[in-house]
């Protein structure tokens, strides 16, 4: 079942709003209609828009467990589409969490488009959700029969990544989006943004967003600097960019505002060794430095909604100093922030490594598809970064987040930001407890604003 194509057919509602509350979800098979999986759930008191959240999970959930690696989401229900595309903002506190698990479900795929479609044609969906309800009210459902009509999935076309490919792909997104608001029926415009990965299509009543795999990273030094011994023992990152042109003005409050921190220095990075997976504790100097960071932070950011830290001990302390210092905002740990494993590598010199391993280490350095032994490539840190990336964006609309991790991770989004290549990651350096500043606007545009910020230090 691996590579398949599906569709997912979604839906919740509750008797009340809040009320008995229950969801329903269909997979198909996009070519043959095949009903795949269903899932249905009475989920006690809720919102509709809670349930709904709920119905998108499930099948999400349920797509993945098929071995989906593309997904056309579907739902009658405009404002989930809406803002898994990112072009409404999530006000409701209660919605962020379920928009952000939706998002981190989404960056397990090769692409998912999300449609909105007319009630009449999500029956399906529709009829478990309704039995759900049901149980949730204490009633004995009845179970309706609905016919599974024949899907067809059109082709899937991905823009090559070069910067004609990239201009072509920005021109037939406006072209489309002009397109519908004039109210015509223009044949489906499909492109991948370049700098977010996301694939959108463009045809009537349908909102797009397609998350596509990250392209890698390269090699750094000990001290987060370009190729050649690794830095502080870490590698590479990335994060999300925009189909517009960054010369079109946008409204500054409108973003969501990550500042991307570097945790304090260690003795790995002291020594120039690689340091991934090991939770090695920051330094007298690292802790010094993450008490000057959180002032440089405080004075950045007055209002901070969340801090957001890889799992290790150098950023969690990190992330603490600095929570602390604008206002005791949450303090969360999130693992796809976790630096990269360099496997055998771990805590070993960069001439260790080339004395060790000669040929793996030419070819880790050649490729970002090629781990250390028993270590992650770069191109698997990408996709997970980029997975957490879509969920702060989602949860946290028009509000600064302050994302603790490390050289790799924070790497990989600013090349992605960028919309930059891999020669990116061997010419940027990033100093322990380096700020760099990111805005991502709603309707997919980035603003890089600062970049290793060391002035504090």
């Amino acid at each position: 079942m691996a590579g398949r194509k599906v569709v997912i057919e979604a839906d919740g509602g509750s008797r009340g709003n809040p009320g008995p509350a229950g969801y329903g979800a269909v997979v198909r098979d996009a070519a043959t209609g095949e009903v795949l999986a269903e899932r249905a759930e009475s989920i006690g008191v809720a919102t509709n828009n809670v349930a709904e959240y709920r119905g998108l999970i499930a099948g999400l959930e349920a797509a993945a467990d098929a071995g989906a690696a593309e997904v056309d989401a579907r739902m009658d229900s405009k404002l989930v589409v809406e803002q898994m595309c990112g072009r409404w903002q999530i006000k409701h506190p209660g919605l962020r969490p379920l928009a952000a698990q939706a998002a981190a479900l989404v960056g397990r795929f090769d692409a998912v488009r999300f449609s909105w479609i007319p009630r009449e044609r999500n029956k399906h969906a529709d009829a478990l959700a309704n039995a759900a309800m049901d149980v949730a009210a204490g009633r004995t459902p009845a179970r309706p029969t609905v016919a599974a009509p024949r899907i067809v999935e059109p082709p899937r076309e991905v823009a090559a990544p070069d910067s004609a490919a990239r201009q072509q792909a920005r021109e037939a997104a406006a072209r489309a989006t002009t397109a519908r608001t004039a109210g015509t029926d223009p044949a489906t415009a499909r492109t991948t943004d370049p700098t977010t990965g996301r694939t959108h299509t463009a045809e009537p009543a349908t909102t797009t967003a397609t998350a596509g795999p990250a392209t890698g990273g390269a090699a750094e030094s000990a001290t987060g600097g370009t190729t050649g011994a690794p830095a502080a023992g870490e590698g590479a990152s990335s994060a999300t960019g925009g189909a517009k042109g960054s010369w079109e003005p946008r409204p500054s409050d409108t973003a969501t505002r990550l500042i991307l921190v570097r945790h304090g220095e260690t003795e790995f990075t002291e020594q120039r060794r690689y340091s991934g997976r090991g939770d090695v504790a920051l330094s007298v100097r690292g802790r010094a430095q993450i008490e000057a960071t959180a002032k440089r932070v405080a004075a950045l950011a007055p209002t901070v909604a969340a801090v957001v830290s890889s799992p290790l001990s150098r950023c969690t302390a990190t992330a603490q100093a600095i929570a602390a210092a604008v206002g005791d905002p949450p303090v969360r740990t999130e693992p796809d922030l976790i630096e990269c494993d360099f496997g055998a590598w771990e805590g070993r010199t960069f001439a260790e490594v080339r004395a060790g391993w000669p040929g793996e280490l030419d070819a880790w350095l050649a490729s970002t598809r090629v781990a250390p032994p028993d270590g992650e490539s770069f191109t698997d840190v990408g996709l997970r970064v980029r997975r957490a990336v879509e969920a702060l964006r989602a949860a946290y609309p028009k509000e600064t987040v302050v994302v603790v991790s490390h050289v790799s991770p924070i790497k990989l989004a600013l090349r992605d930001a960028l919309a930059a290549d891999d020669a990116f990651l061997h010419r940027l350096f990033l100093d322990a407890a380096g700020i760099s500043i990111v805005d991502l606007y709603p309707d997919g545009g980035v603003a890089v604003r600062t970049v290793n910020d060391t002035a504090h230090l």
